[in-house]
């Protein structure tokens, strides 16, 4: 493990009643930086610090101007668990959020957290989902297949690649005349406007379906 900032520990003793989500992202971090921002200041839900798979990923900046520490475990590290797992046990983390994490979960971590991580997919699955289809390549598909819509999947993680139940899902129009990038944008909106929000109704145990729907052309 490799630190890109100093941590203190942050231990569930003290506070009881707060919710610690850990962020795994592999890359720049947008995501990771809108769910933190969300949950800035927060008196039930915390972020104490973001996990990479690597160490140049551009999320470690984005964590540092937010003044959140970050960690880079190898993917041997992530594989075996034991080393992620450990700090996640010494700082109270109650839910782990994949925020643009492109390793598999190894079974360790699904052990230790089962039913509570959770990762969002930009697509309506069960379409365009499985092993190597993430960010462009699953817009590319979208527009190649000729669809009408399409949107993002929030779900919880099992042992196979977007498998795992869904939790919640919004859709945006694909128009006749969009390009990837076209249907990219409006996904990423879809991301922005619900993943913090759905991450916090299940932690709440509210019903994400009773979200008010974002508007996307």
């Amino acid at each position: 493990m490799k630190k890109s900032a100093q941590i203190t520990l942050f231990c569930a003793k003290n506070n009881p009643f707060m919710t610690r989500i850990v962020l795994f992202a592999s890359g720049s971090g947008t995501n990771a930086e809108n769910i933190a921002r969300y949950f800035s200041g927060n008196e039930e839900i915390s972020i104490p610090f973001i996990i990479s798979n690597k160490k140049d990923a551009y999320v470690h900046e984005r964590a540092r101007r937010l003044g959140i520490p970050s960690f880079t475990f190898s993917k041997a590290e992530f594989d075996e668990g034991s080393p992620v797992l450990a700090l996640l046990s010494a700082s109270g983390i109650d839910y782990i959020v994949l925020a643009g994490f492109l390793l598999k979960v190894s079974q360790p971590l699904l052990d230790a957290y089962t039913g509570r991580i959770i990762n969002i997919h930009p697509a309506l699955l069960p379409k365009f989902g499985g092993k190597g289809m993430y960010g462009d390549r699953v817009h590319r598909a979208v527009v190649e297949a000729g669809e009408k819509e399409s949107g993002i999947t929030i779900h919880l993680i099992d042992e196979n690649y977007d498998e795992g139940d869904i939790i919640f899902q919004a859709t945006c129009p694909v128009l006749p005349e969009d390009v990837p990038e076209a249907v990219a944008a409006k996904v990423h909106a879809l991301e922005y406007a619900y993943f913090p929000k759905v991450i916090e109704a299940v932690v709440k145990g509210e019903n994400p379906e009773n979200l008010i729907p974002a508007t996307i052309k």
